[in-house]
This record gives structure tokens, C-alpha cells and sequence, in this order.
């Protein structure tokens, strides 16, 4: 068999693969949506996926590296090993409306498409089940245990309004804010209390009016989580959740001193002490394997795909993803799928509705498939090279 026909030979292999395991793996999707569960607590979500993988021939190690809700699926002995990024936690209050359950559909779907093929490409293929997307750097604790190193090709497809391959992702810190006061009656001794309320207000208006000077690209915005107990009586204790996001790690810690000078302002004028602490390290922008993406596109627009959707439309790419972290250090793709529902847009009540049905089917299928005819062609490119 000839160069040429092998490659359509797997790659009408793969796509039949696909075809033949998307029902189980919209049902899966359909599952994890119905049953969200917050970052570091997926235990349904982690099960779930690895159950399926096992059920297609993975060799699954649960609770991988000692986290309780991540997992690590291989498929095959090969030198050139593709990775896959399975995500899977939902939103507070929000459920779905980020698209978790269809990129852990897409991952393990062209995971178990590429499996077939692991022995003949000399390929192994890890599909990695990676908690606490949403602010929690799931990824990063993983990355800091070596979960990822020596990977030829990290990939994942994540849901938004429209495709776009032009991933740029914001750096970004996520911080837990608390003041503590002290709490006295609002009406009969307020002359006693120091206002944790007040302290947090100040802050905030401190941010809004320096947001006018940030350069552009950058973004500064949170919520406050507590704002006291009773209103006649002074709140002793606030908290909240701020995110700053920059175009680069280095950009990052200058707005990010800023920001901490603006929580500062509010200690020092009400009296209040402060606490700054991080959730997470710092998500890094993304460093993108182009020669991948080129590969990625082509396959997605031969499945349908249109990438020239308008800017304003695409701006998703811009969101934050720890994934950006795992970049730095092996190469990665991370394109956005289209489900064609704009204005609805991640993180709103309505993208969450998005995420089942017609389209998102059509995405899990798109995107499986594409993701796996990418790392079958990337990994013939570091053969002819070699």
C-alpha cells in the first residue's frame, strides 16, 4: 500500500471510528450536562469518563497523581504520544454554560478514534481528565506534578458561538479578597465598628476609575462574594473573587500590583485589615503549534467549517484557559468550535441551552474528528523529519 492510500485508509478509518461512537458519546455529553458538579468535586464527571475510556480499550489510572477527580487514559506503546484534554466542571449557578461536558465528549472521542491506530503510528494516546478549569488551574496542579511532559502534541476543541482558530487567550490571576472589621450596631453604636462593607466599595470604585488608565487588552473585574450579616449591623467581614487578565505573564504582574494597591486604598481608609490570597497560580497566555492548527482547520472546513466569522463574534478566543499553561511547555492547539448560536455566548444561561441538542452533536462529531485526523497528519510530519 502505497504513502497515499494509507493515509486515506486511516483517516476513513478514523472517521468511521467517529461515526460509529457518537451516540455513546452525545449520551455521555447529555450526562454530564444533566449532572454538573463544580471544579475539584467532578467525581461523577471523572468516573463517567473514565469508564467509557476503559470500555474502549484504555488502560485508565484514577485519581492520577493523587488528585482525587483527574484521571490519565493510554492507548498504545508508540514514541510519539498525542494528549488529549478532557474538562468537565461546570459553572456556580450556571451549570454547562461554558461547554465542559462537549469538550470532555470531543476529547475522548478522538482518543478513542486515534487508539485504533496506536500500534501501526507508533503512537501512544493519553486523554488526560483535567478538574477545576473555571479559576481553579486544574492543570497547572498537574503540570507542576510532570503530568504532561514529553507530550508530541496537547490538543482540545472548545465550544463557543462561532469557530475560530485564532486562539489568544488572556494570562490571567484569580484572587480571594477578604476584610475583616468589626461589627457593632449600626444605630445605637456605630462609632464602634469598622466597616468591612465600606472598605470593599471603596476598593471597587478605586478599580472602576483606574480601568480608564489600564492599557488596552487588559481586563479587571470580580464580585463580591459577602457584603455583611444584617443591615443594622455594621459588616465585620467581606469577601469577594477578583480576576486580572493581560495579554502576557509580564503585563499581568504590573495591573496585577495595581489592582492590589486599589484593595489597599480601602484597608487603609476604613481601618479594616486586609487579605489578598491567590486561588490558583497565574493561567499563562497561549503559545500555539501553528503548523497543528493549520492541519486542525483544514480538517474542520473539510467537515463544514467556516472560520470567517466576525471579530466581535469570535472574541471568545480571547477567554482565559489553563491550557494556556500546558502550551509553554509542549506544543498545543486549543481551536473553538462553533455551535452558530451568537448573540448567546459563554457563560450565559442560554449558551448552557446550546450545549445539548442539534448543534452540539454536530460539534462533538466536528470536533472529534478533526482533532484526530490532526494528530494522525502532525505525527506523519515529525516522521518525514526525522
Amino acid at each position: 500500500m502505497n504513502t497515499g492510500t494509507k493515509k486515506d485508509a486511516l483517516s476513513e478509518a478514523v472517521r468511521s471510528k467517529t461515526e460509529a461512537v457518537l451516540p455513546e458519546l452525545i449520551a455521555y455529553s447529555e450526562r454530564l450536562h444533566a449532572h454538573p458538579e463544580l471544579g475539584w468535586k467532578e467525581y461523577q464527571a471523572a468516573a463517567w469518563s473514565a469508564n467509557l475510556l476503559e470500555s474502549h480499550g484504555f488502560n485508565v489510572e484514577r485519581e492520577y497523581l493523587s488528585f482525587p477527580t483527574a484521571f490519565r487514559a493510554v492507548a498504545g506503546k508508540g514514541r510519539r504520544r498525542i494528549g488529549l484534554m478532557v474538562e468537565y466542571d461546570a459553572l456556580p449557578g450556571l451549570g454547562h454554560a461554558c461547554g465542559h461536558n462537549l469538550i470532555a465528549a470531543i476529547s475522548c472521542g478522538a482518543g478513542i478514534a486515534l487508539a485504533q491506530h496506536a500500534a501501526e503510528m507508533d503512537l501512544t494516546v493519553e486523554v488526560f481528565g483535567t478538574p477545576a478549569e473555571e479559576g481553579g488551574g486544574g492543570k497547572i496542579e498537574l503540570l507542576n506534578r510532570g503530568a504532561f511532559n514529553g507530550l508530541s502534541l496537547a490538543m482540545m476543541a472548545h465550544p463557543g458561538p462561532v469557530d475560530s482558530a485564532d486562539v489568544r487567550p488572556y494570562a490571567v490571576a484569580h484572587h480571594h479578597v477578604e476584610y475583616t472589621g468589626r461589627s457593632a450596631h449600626a444605630a445605637a453604636y456605630p462609632e464602634q465598628g469598622v466597616n468591612a462593607n465600606d472598605a470593599f466599595i471603596l476598593a471597587q470604585t478605586a478599580i472602576a476609575l483606574m480601568r480608564q488608565q489600564l492599557p488596552s487588552g487588559t481586563r479587571v473585574h470580580g464580585i463580591q462574594t459577602r457584603g455583611g450579616e444584617a443591615p443594622n449591623a455594621i459588616p465585620e467581614k467581606t469577601e469577594g473573587r477578583w480576576y486580572v487578565r493581560a495579554g502576557s505573564l509580564d503585563r499581568l504582574k504590573a495591573i496585577e500590583e495595581r489592582v492590589k494597591q486599589c484593595f489597599e486604598g480601602g484597608a487603609v481608609a476604613t481601618g479594616c485589615r486586609l487579605s489578598m490570597t491567590p486561588e490558583s497560580e497565574p493561567y499563562s497566555e497561549f503559545r500555539t503549534e501553528e503548523a497543528a492548527m493549520d492541519l486542525y482547520v483544514g480538517h474542520a472546513q473539510a467537515l463544514g467549517r467556516r472560520f470567517d466569522a466576525p471579530a466581535e463574534q469570535a472574541t471568545m478566543s480571547r477567554a482565559s484557559t489553563d491550557m494556556g499553561n500546558v502550551s509553554q511547555t509542549v506544543p498545543a492547539i486549543h481551536p473553538y468550535i462553533g455551535l452558530g448560536c451568537y448573540p448567546d455566548t459563554n457563560h450565559q444561561p442560554g449558551f448552557a441551552q446550546h450545549c445539548i441538542g442539534a448543534a452540539a452533536n454536530r460539534a462533538i462529531h466536528d470536533g472529534a474528528t478533526a482533532l484526530a485526523l490532526t494528530g494522525l497528519d502532525y505525527v506523519a510530519t515529525l516522521v518525514e523529519t526525522e
